[in-house]
């Protein structure tokens, strides 16, 4: 009995330890936002500052929306051989 009260407790806690801000990287304040629609419905949205891209925003038609960053500064989404580019994707939100 006293595990059934237990779990609902549990459940509100983890709640309270969410802190709101989507998983992902931060899009810089002085990001210049390019968004394109492909032929298969995806929408991309690219975020550049000076020029060079440091987001890159994709939602797909179907399924959740997904980051893709440039780790090293250099303008180009990282992407190399066995380390491909860190994608994060907002699972749940309230």
């Amino acid at each position: 009995m006293k595990a059934l009260l237990l779990i609902p407790l549990l459940l509100l806690g983890a709640c309270a330890t969410m802190d709101g801000a989507p998983p992902g990287p931060e899009i810089p304040a002085d990001a210049v936002e390019n968004t394109r629609t492909e032929a298969n419905g995806d929408v991309i949205t690219e975020y550049r500052v000076a020029g060079q891209v440091r987001v890159v925003r994709v939602q797909p038609s179907r399924g959740p929306v997904y980051h893709l960053y440039d780790r090293d500064g250099d303008g180009i989404v990282d992407a190399e051989g066995d380390n491909p580019p860190q994608t994060y994707f907002k699972l749940f939100e309230w």
